[in-house]
């Protein structure tokens, strides 16, 4: 690799992390603006189910942009909307500006992962993919868990629009450093969009995501529509945009090429980060709302729970790359996965007087358990492609993550709202009724935790790839 590689590389990772930061910034902040703004729990998740959402909706679009208008030029647009987004939100004058805001935020987000991942396996040689991941799983993994650490920093001695007024100058300083070093890498299609599969992502991805909520909101008594409407409409939206992407990609026209699941090993790999992502995206959510909610915990003693686990991710996740390249990825998804169900079994054990010790050392469990399965399972996804497929397959397993990470939020906040409600109408203490409502929560999880050890159980080790010119580009 030339040094020039490696700045545009190391510049993207930076990048990176400044906006997924703000995937869970909210989780501390939530319980502050809700009392500030007025809105109850089931409207005031949609400032963290709405950003993953957007995410979900556009990453499938990315694959193909990246190809069509190349990465410098995907940088800078990504970035400034980032950057837009961010300036709105710390002037937001309420609750609808500030989901304005966050939906701009991510339309920026979306783009920067698969810009990473498309990159780095463009750039990096197969025997080095394994500690060039590891360090992007400090980015994905790393910045949701010290988002609430950084959140309940600001929150103790500021207001709430101080959580985007802190990310906001290395937001700047990222786009102007990005825009001088980033330059164009790998193919370019010059193949005309297909603005159909827009609409169609949109109702597919977000009808399902909105399905989830919709439970929450009926629980409560405010669901705009009959629950099983947005299941429907994503159900049908979903399977008109897989049909629409089957016939394009014939001609190379697609905006997520399927063809990535016709590899074993990335498929598989799919289903467990999507698994693995739901569990860390409501585990992040729920703990600090419990923390905060039921254990009369301030804001920086709630955000400093997950502190010790981000730490932890970003040692480790180098080191697991380097034993992901020596002896594959078998080892780690097994020892991962087995240490993510021994964390969520172990939150199930909450009640009223549960220590800030137990919640801190669990999760510290889970990131090490995290990070063990999020690097390998990427980089063996990926590295199970064929190069033209790299930007699409970074797509997909954005995409799924992405839904997954609103899905994991949307149910377990659900889960959490309806126990609750169903506990207080049968005269329980709000504390009592809600710590129901959170060891429901991590029952599920430990469900979901049983399943990830036992797909983990069926991981082998890579194949080397053929190149194969017959899914190039046009140019």
């Amino acid at each position: 690799m030339k040094r020039t590689d490696y700045t545009i590389i190391g510049t993207l990772i930076v990048a990176t992390f400044v906006v997924i930061l703000n995937e869970t910034v909210m989780s501390v902040a939530l319980p502050v603006l809700q009392s500030d703004l007025g809105v109850p729990p089931s409207q005031g998740q949609w400032l963290t189910t709405i950003f993953m959402l957007t995410m979900a909706v556009v990453i499938p679009l990315t694959g193909f942009l990246i190809q069509m208008f190349g990465t410098r030029t995907m940088f800078i647009v990504a970035m400034t909307l980032f950057t837009v987004g961010t300036a709105i939100a710390v002037i937001a004058p309420g609750f609808a500006v500030l989901l304005i805001a966050r939906v701009v935020q991510a339309l920026g987000t979306a783009v920067m992962l698969p810009l990473l991942m498309t990159t780095v396996m463009t750039l990096v040689p197969e025997e080095r993919r394994g500690v060039m991941m590891g360090n992007i799983s400090v980015v994905i993994a790393v910045a949701p868990a010290l988002g609430p650490t950084m959140s309940g920093l600001v929150l103790d001695h500021f207001s709430w629009r101080w959580v985007f007024g802190v990310v906001l100058p290395f937001a700047v300083i990222a786009t102007v450093v990005g825009a001088k070093f980033v330059r164009p890498v790998g193919e370019r299609s010059s193949a005309p969009i297909d603005f159909l599969s827009i609409p169609l992502a949109v109702f597919g991805f977000g009808g399902f995501v909105y399905g989830l909520v919709a439970i929450g909101e009926s629980a409560d008594g405010k669901a705009a529509m009959p629950i099983w409407i947005p299941f429907v409409v994503g159900a049908i939206g979903l399977a008109a945009f897989i049909g629409r992407q089957l016939q394009l990609q014939r001609e190379d026209r697609a905006l997520l090429d399927l063809r990535v699941f016709a590899s074993k090993p990335f498929t598989l790999s799919v289903i467990l980060v999507v698994v693995a992502m739901a569990t860390m995206m409501g585990t992040f959510i729920v703990v600090p709302l419990f923390a905060h909610n039921v254990l009369g915990m301030s804001p920086l003693t709630t955000g400093l729970i997950t502190l010790p686990g981000g730490i932890l991710m970003g040692v480790s996740s180098p080191l697991i790359g380097k034993i992901y390249d020596a002896r594959g990825p078998r080892l780690l998804v097994i020892g991962g996965t087995l240490l993510i169900a021994c964390a969520v079994w172990l939150m199930t054990t909450v009640t009223t007087a549960t220590s800030f010790w137990l919640l801190t050392a669990a999760n510290m469990v889970l990131c090490i358990g995290l990070a063990a399965t999020f690097t390998p399972l990427m980089t063996l996804a990926l590295g199970s492609l064929k190069p033209a497929l790299y930007s699409h397959g970074s797509a997909a397993l954005g995409t799924l993550q992405q839904v997954a990470g609103g899905a994991g939020t949307a149910l377990f906040i659900t889960i959490v709202t309806v126990v609750s409600k169903s506990g207080a109408e049968a005269g329980d203490s709000a504390a009592v009724a809600m710590t129901d409502g959170v060891r429901t929560v991590f029952l599920t999880a430990g469900c979901l935790s049983i399943v990830l050890v036992a797909l983990g159980l069926l991981v082998r080790a890579p194949k080397p790839v053929e190149h194969d010119v017959s899914l190039a580009p046009s140019h």
